[in-house]
Parts: C-alpha cells; sequence; structure tokens
C-alpha cells in the first residue's frame, strides 16, 4: 500500500476577545441597573406623605381612639406594613402629623425678627391674624380641637403637643408682653404671668368655628381687637 501522506491537523480561528469594542472579558453578563438612591430616598418620602396626610384625614374624620391603622393604609394607598417602616405607632404617626403641619408655623410666628417701629399691640394683633388664617379656620384647627377633646384620656398626646406647640407660644407671648410693659404700652404688669389670658381668643375661635358658627358666625380677628382695647387701651383714630 502506498504511503499516505499524513494530514495537517487544520487550524481553527482564535475566538475575538471581545465582541464589542471597550467590553472587558472579565465582566458579568450584563444586569438591570439598580435604581439611584436619590430616586429611592423621593418614593420613600412620596409614601411617607401620602401616610401622614392620609392619617390627618383619618384622625379628623375619626378622632384619635376610633382611627385605626388599617384605615390610614388604605387611605394612603399603602400596605399596612409600610406604615411601620416610617411609624412606630399611632402615637407617633400623630406627633408627625403635628410636628409637620403645625410646629412649622408656630416656628415661623416666633422666629420672624418684629418689624421696626412696629407696637407690641402690632405685633400681637399679627400673631392673631396669623392664627386665625392658618390654624383657627383650616384643618389644623380640627387637629386643636381633637386634642381638645382627646387629650385627657391620651396625656401622651397631650403631653406632645404642650411640648412642641403651647410652650413655645407661650413663651413667645410672654415676650411680647414684657416688652409691652417694658414700653409702657402695658399697665397690667400681672399679665406677664399669665400670657394664656392674652392668646384666649384663639381658642375661643377654634373651638367657635367646629361649634356654634353654623348658628352665629364669629368675627374672631375682630373679637380679638376688641380684647386688645381691653389690654392696652382702645386705639386712637384720627
Amino acid at each position: 500500500m502506498a504511503n499516505e501522506t499524513p494530514k495537517t491537523p487544520r487550524k481553527t480561528a482564535p475566538k475575538p476577545a471581545n465582541r464589542r469594542a471597550g467590553a472587558s472579558a472579565d465582566l458579568p453578563a450584563s444586569k438591570p441597573a439598580s435604581k439611584p438612591a436619590s430616586n429611592r430616598a423621593e418614593r420613600a418620602a412620596e409614601r411617607r406623605g401620602a401616610i401622614i396626610e392620609a392619617a390627618m384625614d383619618e384622625f379628623i374624620a375619626r378622632g384619635f381612639a376610633a382611627t385605626r391603622l388599617d384605615d390610614v393604609a388604605k387611605r394612603a394607598g399603602v400596605a399596612k406594613g409600610t406604615i411601620y417602616l416610617h411609624f412606630k405607632d399611632k402615637e407617633s404617626m400623630f406627633e408627625e402629623l403635628i410636628r409637620t403641619a403645625i410646629v412649622p408655623m408656630i416656628t415661623r410666628l416666633w422666629g420672624t425678627p418684629p418689624q421696626p417701629g412696629a407696637s407690641v399691640r402690632d405685633l400681637v394683633e399679627g400673631f392673631a391674624k396669623t392664627f386665625i388664617e392658618e390654624v383657627a379656620t383650616t384643618r389644623r384647627g380640627d387637629l386643636v380641637r381633637l386634642i381638645v377633646a382627646e387629650g385627657p384620656r391620651f396625656p401622651a398626646v397631650a403631653d406632645f403637643y404642650y411640648r412642641e406647640v403651647v410652650s413655645r407660644g407661650l413663651g413667645g407671648m410672654r415676650a411680647l408682653i414684657e416688652l409691652g410693659i417694658a414700653r409702657g404700652e402695658i399697665k397690667q404688669k400681672n399679665l406677664a404671668r399669665f400670657p394664656q389670658i392674652m392668646v384666649a381668643p384663639a381658642l375661643i375661635a377654634v373651638i367657635w368655628q367646629s361649634l356654634f358658627s353654623r348658628h352665629a358666625p364669629l368675627d374672631a380677628l375682630e373679637m380679638f381687637r376688641v380684647h386688645l382695647d381691653l389690654i392696652f387701651g382702645e386705639r386712637r383714630t384720627t
């Protein structure tokens, strides 16, 4: 038999190192990009805001005692478990509602420097106008009425409201009264011991608005001005 020529092994073409320019052979298969942390934070903030808004609706409609987290979750469009990612319990949810709905207004009210040359009466009247417009005739007033009605049964809630709202308001009003006494605008020096007297019409306006306004509408700001006439004396008209 004739000698057969040995077959030369066929060389296989080398595999390309990369199928795409710039790709790394060490990289695993591509995965869907994860959501940026900022987007996740925004969504969490939106859910928290929706929960607080729903909580306000439920508390105003049902009262503190009758409000259930299940109903808040349903109104907010979230699972009940989502609420516990943001709030420990119903009390902490209500506290956050006060902290976001009322505390900023109190901070702004007493943190704004008085206008140069303004009288103490002007400053107190400005407080009254802001309170009546932003609390007494709004849903914030409903929260205040809720605390007045149910605070005795839930002292922790009342204590929180006192610390965050009432004590700040009384402290600011006492400072104004002391300024008025020093300037000679207020003659009754003992008024500084009882700043509650100065703000009493504001609380009356809140309570009257929900109970009796349909029978006898109240001009709360004009009532406050008459109250200030009793303290400062009637304004002189020119």
